[in-house]
């Protein structure tokens, strides 16, 4: 349980302001559908939080394990850098658009699932499931986190955005991902 809690809390802190929750934002501006925006986002943060948490998993049993540590670590600081840039959604309205004949499911699932390669949440997956030897409850708690952070944007859209104080919310999942890499480190030498 701590797993499925620790995922989640570190998912949903780190999807704040993130891409995929500004994607949720314009998918319900554009479709004014939530239920099927809401549907497709959990199906595609499922299937690649899913893969993502058997990848990390697997690379526990390809990597050394000391190796492994010092990735872990690194991983973990390298993403707590990350969320202290800010994320752009300019190319998103066009991918919309371009995708949009699939439907409201079709394009909302497509987009979150091409958003989510190689995104913060993506990677913060990946390390989770090889810091934690569970790779249902990692993918469960990082699924919950994102539909936690992008489920109020499809109902409420930009009028919570601007009132969220999206920096500090960056800085203390900066932090969390800081300590967890430290502790990491810490962990495994002390």
């Amino acid at each position: 349980m701590m797993v499925f809690l620790f995922s989640l809390v570190t998912v949903l802190v780190s999807e704040i302001g993130d891409k995929t929750q500004l994607l949720a934002l314009l998918l319900a501006a554009r479709f004014r559908k939530p239920i099927p925006i809401l549907i497709a986002i959990l199906a595609a943060t499922t299937l690649n939080h899913g893969v993502s948490a058997v990848l990390g998993q697997w690379l526990t049993t390809v990597v050394n394990p000391t190796v492994m540590i010092w990735i872990l670590a690194m991983g973990f600081i390298g993403m707590a850098i990350w969320m202290l840039i800010p994320d752009s959604i300019d190319e998103e309205d066009d991918a919309i658009a371009k995708w949009q004949r699939f439907g409201v499911f079709g394009a909302t699932f497509i987009l979150f699932f091409l958003a989510e390669i190689g995104d913060k949440t993506q990677i913060a997956t990946v390390a989770l499931a090889a810091r934690f030897d569970s790779v249902f409850w990692v993918m469960l708690g990082t699924t919950a986190g994102m539909m936690l952070a992008d489920g109020p944007a499809v109902f409420i859209g930009n009028k919570l955005a601007d009132k969220l104080p999206i920096a500090l919310i960056h800085k203390v999942g900066a932090f969390i991902f800081l300590a967890v890499g430290v502790a990491t480190l810490a962990q495994h030498y002390w």
